[in-house]
């Protein structure tokens, strides 16, 4: 997180949200800072999170905009932590900082457990899960229609990542920029319709979802945006395999078929897609990798990365020079 939005964010900011959520502010535990501030928290044996964002990251219609759609996915069927209201009756509740305001919001922690590495890993169990729950957001995305037009969320290219490339990636790698510059010019001419476009959740992976006996309760819909829905699938997937480096190339594909078969399993049961549109994974690969490389370059210190980050930002880079998703075939 950048450092002065670190530097405005205090006690009496803290203080203050939880106040108007009715929360001592002792029971608070800090469990997240990568974006956003994110506290948990419990109230008559139930927990609950509590999460604040600066105004330099999203504006609060965006924040209701996102509430809006976590609603209405809840509403019909979806396990995703439904927000809950503030003393005030109110999902949002803008503090002001100097000249700036952060947005706190609180939701219903999800029940169930995490699954990490290695155990999501050739989970075939897990991948089909996934493909289930996706395909059921992709299939109410098609009638979803946000409560007003003011708090409708930002199409893909307006990605915070993406927006702020050229202050966080130096002008020098002029390979990468051009790389970018290619690839969002590829993506643009795609098609748009009702059954390949629409609102997705934008950062599907195994640190926003836990696993229950009813299936996947998913959560931080931070990300959510209007792109094409194959990109939801993209994400999941490269999240799965980026973690084999350039000694376990054949292991990543294979790892991509077995991901890709279980998830389609289970994204077929709730909805279809053309296989047009997985031939286009490998776009949608390249750019989910821009945006990590974007991320890193924006949340790590450079000079103190342990060696599998070191390795995998070298690795990365290259790729995305030559243009190169990091599996070029995913169709089983």
């Amino acid at each position: 997180m950048e450092k002065e939005i670190k530097d405005l964010f205090d006690e009496e900011i803290l203080r203050e949200a939880a106040a108007r959520f009715d929360i001592d502010v002792s029971t608070l535990t800090l469990i997240g800072r990568f974006q956003n501030f994110v506290y948990e928290y419990e109230k008559q044996d139930r927990s609950y999170i509590l999460r604040l964002i600066h105004s330099s990251h999203r504006k609060e219609e965006a924040v209701k905009g996102e509430l809006d759609w976590i609603l209405y996915l809840a509403n019909n069927g979806v396990s995703a932590s439904k927000p809950i209201y503030s003393i005030r009756d109110r999902l949002t509740e803008r503090i002001s900082a100097k000249d700036s305001y952060f947005i706190a919001t609180s939701f219903e922690k999800a029940i169930g457990k995490k699954i990490g590495y290695p155990e999501c890993i050739n989970n075939q169990e897990l991948f089909e899960k996934c493909g289930e729950i996706t395909g059921r957001m992709h299939l109410l995305s098609k009638q979803y229609i946000p409560s007003t037009k003011e708090i409708q969320r930002h199409e893909w290219t307006e990605n915070y990542y993406l927006q702020n490339i050229k202050k966080f990636i130096p002008t020098s790698q002029y390979e990468i920029h051009e790389s970018y510059k290619v690839l969002i010019n590829k993506i643009n001419h795609l098609e748009k319709d009702s059954n390949s476009f629409g609102i997705i959740h934008g950062d599907i992976n195994v640190g926003n979802f836990l696993l229950s006996d009813e299936g996947i309760n998913i959560f931080d819909f931070d990300e959510c945006q209007y792109s094409w829905f194959v990109e939801d699938i993209a994400i999941q997937l490269f999240y799965i395999i980026y973690v084999f480096l350039d000694d376990s190339i054949e292991e990543r594909q294979e790892e991509a078929y077995t991901f890709m078969k279980s998830f389609m399993r289970g994204y077929y049961r709730e909805n279809f897609i053309d296989e047009y549109w997985l031939r286009q994974i490998p776009l949608f690969l390249q750019l989910r990798e821009i945006i990590v490389y974007i991320g890193i370059y924006r949340s790590f210190e450079l000079s103190n990365l342990n060696q599998w980050r070191r390795n995998y930002i070298m690795q990365s880079k290259a790729r995305i020079e030559k243009g190169t998703p990091i599996v070029k075939d995913v169709i089983y």
